[in-house]
């Protein structure tokens, strides 16, 4: 399974704040976040930091492992 973690302004528009994804062998997180993308494109319209095991990923193309955590974010600030 993957582990899918949200936070802030992307919570908000997908409604929940984690999901399990079922993995497979080849999994990238290209196609992860296509999928995702797809089941909630207002969120990922806005969605601009990505994270797999608390490391941030600028490389879609990364291949996922089983048990990974992939966290997706946007931009936020506080005051």
């Amino acid at each position: 399974m993957i582990d899918v973690l949200f936070f802030g302004p992307v919570v908000e528009r997908t409604r929940v704040n984690s999901l399990q994804i079922p993995f497979s062998p080849g999994m990238s997180l290209q196609s992860l976040h296509d999928a995702l993308a797809a089941r909630y494109p207002h969120a990922f319209e806005i969605v601009c930091f990505i994270a797999v095991n608390e490391q941030q990923v600028r490389d879609l193309s990364m291949l996922l492992t089983d048990n990974s955590e992939v966290t997706f974010m946007a931009k936020f600030s506080g005051g």
